[in-house]
């Protein structure tokens, strides 16, 4: 069985405590940053945490562009050519894409070490550092090379997301809101009260995170129940390379045609529908993010991303559709004329 790591809620205070244990001793630390958290992040995270600062730093680009091969292959060069051994633990200090790439790094390395992860978005410290999995990109596809591979641990710092942008909260936001709907009707409606471009309070997203850890550990290789994470994410990870979108705001659109695919095969009460969109909406407004519809030559574009994502099953899509709030059915087969009838349907969703 996958051993899931630590998750700790105490913040960098628990990070110096926990590096200062006997399993860590004689551990050199080698952090992985981007631009964002080198000047944002890496000065708070040095000076509260004794055991990283005389720590080696390698810098990425930031977001997805650092989920590569080439960008792999250089964090690994920097190891060896500085003599790193097994006993080296890798430290991701960013968002998601660089929490995947330090885990895809730390499993192929000398056979695997020890990685540890300091999410500082609020969509990494809620879905993408919990879990295990780790990637990288190849060929305009998300997320096609990887491990399931855990950090021994992961800290969640609320401090950090005082240093984002709107945006980055909004995409933190819907990946709550997406753990919610496939898990927890009362948090979901406590999640779509939050007033447009206003934050998450700190507990949801102690919830949002505690809850997908614990769907993780009933299904560690994505086997069964862990699935109903993928919810949104079909059209989502389209959506998001054809639109070139954020990865939670494309996520968000995609829980929309999800659930109006939801109302036409499961049942879903249209009202959960209409409730959900107007929110949706509410939020993208907030961002000032501009909205338009799909056309037919936009879907046929991407049809061939989505039938390239890896929850495809012999040629064929599936998706996560809900029966209702909290009620997911995994595996839901959907037919590319049941892609364009959505995606033609939905007005102004991007």
């Amino acid at each position: 069985m996958l051993k899931q790591g630590k998750i700790l809620y105490g913040g960098l205070a628990a990070l110096d405590r926990e590096l200062r244990k006997e399993a860590w001793s004689g551990a050199h630390y080698t952090i992985v940053v981007d631009e964002n958290t080198f000047q944002q992040c890496l000065p708070l995270l040095i000076s509260s945490v004794e055991a990283l600062q005389e720590a080696d730093f390698v810098e990425v680009p930031a977001g997805e562009e650092c989920k590569t091969l080439e960008v792999a292959a250089q964090v690994w060069q920097t190891l060896l050519e500085g003599g790193a051994d097994r006993s080296e633990v890798l430290v991701a200090l960013g968002g998601g894409a660089v929490c995947d790439l330090v885990g895809y790094v730390a499993a192929s390395y000398k056979r695997g070490i020890r990685h540890v992860l300091v999410p500082t978005t609020l969509l990494a410290m809620t879905d993408a550092a919990i879990g295990g999995k780790t990637a990288i990109d190849l060929g305009g596809v998300k997320n096609s090379i990887g491990h399931f591979y855990p950090a021994q641990l992961t800290i969640i710092e609320p401090d950090f997301l005082d240093t984002l942008p709107p945006t980055e909260l909004g995409c933190g936001l819907m990946e709550m809101v997406k753990t919610a709907a496939v898990t927890d009707p009362v948090l979901y409606q406590r999640l779509l009260a939050i007033p447009a471009g206003q934050p998450a309070a700190k507990q949801d997203i102690v919830a949002a995170g505690r809850i997908k850890s614990r769907v993780v550990k009933a299904d560690p290789y994505d086997h069964g129940i862990r699935k109903i994470l993928n919810f949104g994410h079909t059209f989502g990870h389209a959506i998001e390379v054809y639109r070139q979108l954020p990865h939670g705001l494309a996520v968000g659109i995609g829980m929309k045609a999800a659930m109006y695919l939801s109302v036409r095969k499961l049942g879903l009460e249209e009202e959960v529908y209409k409730s959900y969109s107007q929110w949706l909406t509410s939020q993208f407004a907030a961002l000032h993010i501009p909205l338009a519809a799909f056309t037919l030559k936009d879907i046929e574009q991407m049809l061939p991303l989505m039938h390239q994502d890896k929850k495809c099953a012999e040629g064929e899509l599936h998706c996560v559709l809900l029966q209702e709030i909290g009620a997911p059915v995994i595996d839901v087969t959907i037919s590319d004329n049941e892609v364009r009838d959505t995606l033609l349907a939905q007005k102004n969703i991007c």
